[in-house]
């Protein structure tokens, strides 16, 4: 059983590297923390250490045995890209219980920032906000992932999806495959998401969508509102008490089961994530694709 708490107390935590490493440790803790460190890393061969090898794969166990310095070959030359990408656009606003998609987001990012860099793998950042992508290259480096924290504070949500956004704006350096996490609503104009994640599995990524609702928002709930607002368009919605909750949860249904067909079809996996629960579901998830690029 997961020792997560709630995502209400997690955004409470002001630092976000903090907050990252709690649910983490939390995560790791309610999994059995002893079978879940290194998952993925299969030990093939020992090699000497070369003076540009990190430290951090030297195994001491050997050193203590020969008095030379070796390092595990498969744990160096078989790490992972991580790209996080973020979907900030204006809907991400959207709040219920003092929780914030965008916040949500962004805790939920830095996370499996901090899971990644557990496993010695480089992680990489990218937002959508304004129109405009911001990116972060992947690197390993604990000075990087100071960056990477840094850049997730500072992420407000705003503006629109660009129309057209090409997917080699969100990766940087050499061509490789990458293990891709899309954080989104899924609130779109004319398909640029779908776009996007069709043309990341069309390069051969690892994909993962995770799709972010509140429960209000799935379910209707407009109760005490004369209006709703459409954060990507402006466009306001005067409510009459004539929305016919049942009708309503059954477009939605169709919405979600439309993309989730879509993404199952181009072999990328969805999972929805509701504002008001832990993050253990995601973080299963992302373990569990990045055993499957590291086979």
């Amino acid at each position: 059983m997961s020792k997560l708490l709630s995502p209400a107390t997690i955004l409470a935590i002001r630092d976000i590297q903090l907050a990252a490493r709690t649910v983490v440790d939390g995560f790791l803790t309610g999994m059995h923390a002893s079978r879940m460190k290194g998952v993925g890393l299969e030990f093939s061969q020992y090699r000497s250490y070369q003076p540009s090898d990190d430290l951090r794969w030297l195994d001491w166990k050997m050193y203590a045995r020969s008095d030379r310095y070796y390092v595990r070959q498969s744990e160096i030359e078989t790490s992972i890209d991580i790209q996080v990408v973020i979907d900030a656009s204006n809907s991400m606003q959207h709040t219920e219980g003092g929780i914030s998609k965008i916040d949500y987001a962004r805790y939920l990012a830095a996370s499996l920032g901090y899971l990644s860099h557990l496993q010695g793998d480089a992680t990489g950042l990218a937002a959508i906000s304004n129109g405009d992508i911001t990116t972060l290259a992947a690197r390993r480096e604990a000075s990087h992932m100071a960056r990477f924290y840094y850049q997730l504070e500072q992420l407000q949500a705003g503006g629109r999806l660009p129309e057209q956004a090409s997917s080699t704006s969100f990766t940087t350096g050499p061509h490789k495959r990458r293990l891709i996490v899309f954080i989104t609503d899924f609130y779109e104009h004319n398909a640029e998401i779908m776009r996007l994640l069709d043309a990341f599995a069309a390069m051969g990524h690892e994909v993962i969508a995770f799709h972010l609702a509140g429960e209000q928002e799935q379910a209707a709930q407009f109760n005490g509102f004369q209006a709703v607002e459409d954060l990507e368009t402006g466009e306001v919605l005067q409510l009459d008490g004539s929305v016919d909750a049942t009708r309503f949860a059954q477009a939605w249904q169709a919405f979600t089961n439309n993309v989730r067909r879509h993404l199952l079809e181009k072999n990328i996996h969805y999972r929805m994530l509701s504002l008001q629960s832990p993050m253990d579901m995601a973080l299963r998830d992302f373990l569990l694709h990045y055993s499957k690029i590291r086979r």
